[in-house]
């Protein structure tokens, strides 16, 4: 039950297969994930795994772009804002855009990348 309701939370804002493949072309090895979006390996030639530089997930982030479910998190914002102007309309009430822009408030927040 944690888990899941963790899940709900946290976001991931790297596909674990791009820092794979970075991983993999640079010859870091035994790529782990700490915590979500906190990736260590070992770099080459070491004994003792460091955490990928942030300059590289940001390099990462900036090539490949959303994830799939960063994606489905903003064209559900973006949906839910178009029914939301439909329904204020219809019912001629402000209650649908007051909601859609809570839920679009959220979605911001999650969406955004913590400093690495």
């Amino acid at each position: 039950m944690q888990s899941s309701i963790s899940r709900l939370r946290l976001m991931n804002h790297f596909c674990n297969q791009w820092v794979e493949e970075w991983c993999e072309d640079n010859g870091w090895t035994d790529l782990f994930e700490e915590r979500r979006n906190n990736y260590w390996a070992f770099p080459p030639g070491a004994v003792m795994p460091e955490p990928i530089p942030g300059k590289v997930l940001r390099a990462i982030k900036q090539e490949k772009g959303m994830t799939s479910q960063e994606k489905i998190w903003s064209v559900s914002a973006v949906v839910a804002t178009c029914v939301a102007v439909v329904s204020t309309y219809i019912f001629k009430c402000p209650m649908p855009i007051i909601v859609a822009f809570a839920f679009d408030a959220v979605t911001a927040a999650r969406l955004e990348v913590e400093d690495i």
